[in-house]
């Protein structure tokens, strides 16, 4: 299992040397609206604070996302209104909460994630189509992308762009992360969705963590081949999901041991900590030293 950085004191010395090798460099960011792109903004002040431009692409209709002097903000039209969104975020995050049977779970998870992929799609659509922003990117010589995989534009905005991307997330459904980095992920201690196990089981627990794994399969599907259809009509040629996934240089995972289970990484695979909306409850300094941390991972992936 490779190690962490906090585990690795001689790696992280090695990274952060690289740091001063660094000339200010442009990032091209592609966000996920919510709490996802509370917990990337807090990085991206960072990296602006240090001297790199940093462009946002996002569309006009968004619950948080907002312009800032911090960064400049490129919007592009989309097909939905505000409204439509938040009553969408709204049922799915209550979905979430709620209890029943795997069956009952499945079946809203389908029915939410569905309806959320729809929104995702349409997006993206619209934003490769839009002629005028798509020549605005090609001219601007940007050193990498940012963005959330768990919606897969800014990937597939990195391969037509033929620059590095840089995933920040907290996670991929249907262990897409798992797959595309080719990280082990084994049944007997890494506890799959909506089971409800922990890292210790029985052996009847792993069969019935095994088992979970079949339903993956359909939902993976249809919330993410509609991406493959989508980079495949503009890039012109076939694209496949782990094919957008493994162009990843770095996966910056927001993610705390601490509080999570102990699962297998691989050497570009990152914990940065649970860099989440910054809550008034918590110390400012501490969300500002996990931001930091998160950016300087970020600069790092600008520099090589």
């Amino acid at each position: 299992m490779a190690l962490g950085l906090s585990a690795s004191p001689p790696v992280v010395v090695l990274l952060l040397s690289l740091l001063g090798l660094a000339a200010a460099g442009k990032l091209l960011v592609v966000p996920v609206d919510g709490s996802r792109w509370l917990s990337m903004w807090e990085v991206l002040d960072m990296l602006q604070q240090k001297g790199h431009e940093v462009v946002v692409v996002a569309p006009e209709v968004s619950l948080r996302i907002k312009t800032s002097k911090n960064f400049v903000m490129k919007m592009y039209s989309v097909p939905y209104t505000e409204e439509d969104l938040k009553k969408e975020f709204q049922a799915f995050f209550h979905f979430s909460f709620e209890q029943g049977s795997f069956l009952e779970r499945f079946v809203k998870a389908y029915q939410g994630i569905k309806r959320i992929t729809d929104f995702g799609v349409s997006s993206c659509r619209h934003l490769l189509q839009n002629k005028e922003l798509i020549r605005y990117l090609e001219k601007n010589k940007f050193d990498a992308v940012l963005t959330d995989p768990v919606l897969l534009c800014g990937a597939i905005l990195a391969k037509h762009l033929s620059i590095p991307a840089v995933y920040f997330l907290r996670g991929i459904p249907c262990g897409l992360d798992f797959d595309a980095t080719q990280c082990p992920r084994p049944l007997s201690y890494v506890p799959r969705g909506f089971t409800q196990l922990t890292d210790h089981m029985s052996f009847l627990q792993r069969v019935k963590n095994l088992l979970h794994d079949i339903p993956d399969i359909f939902l993976c599907d249809f919330a993410f081949q509609p991406y493959s259809k989508l980079a495949s009509e503009f890039l012109q040629q076939d694209v496949a999901v782990l094919d957008l996934l493994r162009q990843a240089s770095v996966w910056l995972l927001r993610s705390d041991f601490v509080l999570e289970y102990p699962r297998p990484l691989m050497p570009n695979m990152i914990p940065v900590g649970g860099v989440n909306c910054a809550h008034k409850e918590l110390s400012q300094s501490k969300v500002a030293r996990k931001a930091q941390f998160a950016a300087d991972r970020a600069e790092v992936a600008l520099a090589t």
